[in-house]
């Protein structure tokens, strides 16, 4: 499977708002306002209308579940620890990296789509599609953590009111009670979905600024560490720890060598971080899944199970 295809339209886009914020008259200006429409309301619409008609079958998945969750923990405990890492410590700025220690455990939903759907068609959809469900409330809440304690806002103030958090909530909620959008307002809703993806992308390229990541290059090389490397060899042994069949392990595989979630950088910008530095990282996140994607599906899945 050719990775560099699947990743070539979000890097494409990144690079796009890259350039139009550099040379032409669509400045930073511009795009602060471009980063407040995706972050207050394109990209919670986005969250509420994906995880509110994904087919949720929590008892056919339950071991993948288990081994999502589980991954996920180890992702953000690894990615909250490195502040006390010995030697690494030191070289770690506390505020740059509460903004940070997002992007070793959050992932690119889109990508993990699309991949999917490659791998194993309706069935490999459905299980990807129930790992995001499961995993996107965990996930969110503990990128706003960090954020939030340092900056020391309440926790579950900032929490209540962050909205990719309350689009998480109120689309779990909507699957759960089986309430859906009427026919006649799911075109504008995908649409408003799909403006989100490509806009907050672009926006991740205009703010991103390659000399910020000279400020953090140990913090920058560790969580893309965790989020390449270590996440798929931990994804390969819960696969033999929950006893997952050759297609939830290849989904999980898959899962935890994505990119990095593209509204790492809004979240980090509107919360008043710094929005440059996260922005390379997800940029260098992205070229990076096509390495992990390839050692986690072409290597770690060629492992006897």
């Amino acid at each position: 499977m050719n990775y560099a295809q699947l990743l070539f339209p979000d890097f494409s886009l990144i690079l796009c708002g890259f350039l139009v914020c550099r040379f032409t008259s669509l400045n930073r200006t511009v795009w602060q306002q471009v980063d407040a429409l995706v972050y207050f309301f394109l990209f919670p619409v986005l969250l509420f209308q994906s995880i509110s008609k994904t087919t949720l079958d929590l008892r056919a998945a339950s071991s993948l579940i288990g081994a999502g969750w589980a991954l996920g923990l180890v992702g953000i405990a690894l990615a909250y620890a490195l502040p006390f890492v010995p030697l690494l410590g030191r070289h770690i700025d506390r505020r740059q990296h509460a903004a940070s220690a997002q992007v070793a455990f959050r992932f690119n939903s889109f990508i993990g789509l699309a991949l999917a759907d490659k791998l194993a068609g309706p069935e490999g959809l459905l299980l990807i599609a129930v790992l995001i469900g499961v995993c996107v409330p965990l996930f969110n809440m503990a990128a706003v953590w960090p954020m939030a304690r340092h900056a020391e806002r309440g926790f579950w103030h900032e929490l209540l009111r962050n909205p990719l958090v309350l689009g998480t909530a109120a689309g779990l909620l909507a699957n759960v009670l089986g309430l859906h959008l009427p026919h006649w307002a799911e075109p504008t809703v995908n649409r408003v979905g799909a403006a989100a993806l490509a806009l907050g992308l672009m926006a991740a390229g205009a703010g991103m600024q390659l000399g910020a990541l000279s400020r953090g290059k140990a913090l920058g090389l560790a969580v893309l560490a965790i989020r390449h490397f270590i996440m798929p060899l931990v994804a390969w042994a819960l696969a033999q720890l929950f006893g997952l069949n050759a297609l939830q392990t290849t989904i999980l595989l898959a899962f935890s060598a994505l990119p990095t979630a593209s509204t790492a950088y809004v979240l980090a910008a509107r919360m008043g971080y710094d929005g440059a530095y996260v922005a390379g990282l997800v940029t260098l996140s992205t070229l990076l899944g096509m390495a992990s994607l390839s050692f986690a599906l072409g290597v770690l899945r060629l492992l006897p199970l």
